[in-house]
């Protein structure tokens, strides 16, 4: 893209927006898709979340708390980038869940770098650490980004070996929140050489569920994940997993059967993931990708025109729709099937319902 989409304003608005109270990245597109900007939808959000069944006013972020995280962000000397803009990373455009907003420090200029991820094990063999150290300087030095999640073990190796020629470190927490705490070298040489990314505002401290959305974002933002060594309830095959679902590609690092630290790159290999011995696999793998066309949905880009409110649905086609909910997550198109209303109204009901708490989106 290249272009900067929004003002001072805008981005306040926007951060409002999708910190207010049950606004995720797919709502936070939706609400801006079909009223034209972050200051329209989030006049709208209280009207929306009473037709939803909220009995209370839904929580909105007040101005100033946004204005203060804005100012917290630089005084870190980082940027608050926008979807869209010349800095946001790629080939994150292109997932459902794309963030609206990123927190970024450090030399934004190498996202523009095809990326890989490299994870695996926090507590990886001495063998595991020494080829991931070897995959990601090899792979650093053939030009591309190595990306992953600043955590102990095969994270910390990849990043050590990749940190002069290029590597991006993607945090659960804010940006200003350095997680484990014996990273903290490594994490500051980041911000300085590398890049550091984070979706949660500065001082945002890490919870249980962060460490999934961090994982999608390591996926997202990448051609491939590679996995080195990891258990079979390793959350680094949740990344991989992620990434398979993204349509991106999978590698996996072969272990010894009786390593329970291999177990997690076994399954995967069983399940159809790209066996790698070497860097030169990767590349080999990847170079027909590089430079592809990004396939993006640039209605998210829509700020400078109102898009209208849309179809108020009535209340019988409300209820019609709530009764084919069910406790068990149903595909949205199967909602449109058997109800036999326009998708349009369907989205809208879902939207109302999700801002006032009734439904939840499952997770992708």
């Amino acid at each position: 893209m290249g272009r900067i989409l929004l003002d001072g304003g805008q981005r306040r608005d926007w951060l409002r927006l999708i910190s207010s109270e049950n606004v995720g990245p797919i709502t936070f597109r939706q609400l801006i898709n079909r009223f034209g900007s972050a200051s329209e939808a989030l006049k709208a959000l209280p009207d929306l979340a009473r037709r939803g069944g909220l009995q209370r006013p839904i929580r909105i972020y007040p101005e100033a708390d946004a204005e203060h995280d804005i100012e917290r962000v630089e005084a870190l000397n980082a940027r608050l980038v926008a979807y869209g803009e010349e800095e946001y990373p790629p080939l994150l455009r292109e997932i459902d869940s794309a963030p609206p907003l990123l927190c970024l420090k450090g030399k934004t200029s190498l996202l523009a770098l095809p990326a890989v991820a490299i994870v695996g094990a926090r507590n990886a063999s001495a063998l595991g650490r020494k080829f991931a150290r070897q995959l990601a300087a090899e792979l650093a030095e053939a030009g591309y980004l190595i990306v992953s999640g600043l955590a102990r073990g095969i994270d910390t190796a990849s990043h050590e070996a990749s940190l002069k020629s290029g590597t991006a470190a993607v945090l659960a927490g804010g940006i200003d929140i350095i997680y484990p705490p014996e990273n903290e070298e490594l994490y500051r040489s980041i911000g300085e050489l590398g890049v550091l990314i984070a979706e949660c505002m500065p001082g945002t401290v890490l919870k249980a569920e962060h460490f999934p959305r961090r994982n999608r974002l390591i996926a997202g933002i990448c051609y491939g994940t590679l996995v080195v060594e990891a258990a079979l309830r390793s959350g680094s095959l949740i990344t991989a997993r992620i990434a398979s679902e993204q349509g991106r590609e999978v590698f996996a690092v072969p272990g010894s059967p009786l390593d329970p630290r291999a177990g997690g790159c076994n399954k995967l290999l069983r399940d159809g993931a790209t066996l790698i011995t070497s860097a030169a696999d990767v590349i080999e793998m990847l170079r027909p990708m590089i430079g592809r066309a990004i396939n993006v949905n640039e209605e998210m880009m829509r700020e400078e025109d109102e898009l209208g409110t849309g179809y108020v649905a009535s209340g019988s086609e409300r209820d019609q729709i709530m009764g084919l909910l069910s406790p068990s997550p149903v595909d949205v198109d199967d909602l449109i099937r058997e109800s036999r209303l326009k998708p349009s109204i369907v989205v809208a009901v879902l939207l109302e319902l999700e801002l006032a708490g009734l439904v939840k989106r499952a997770p992708a």
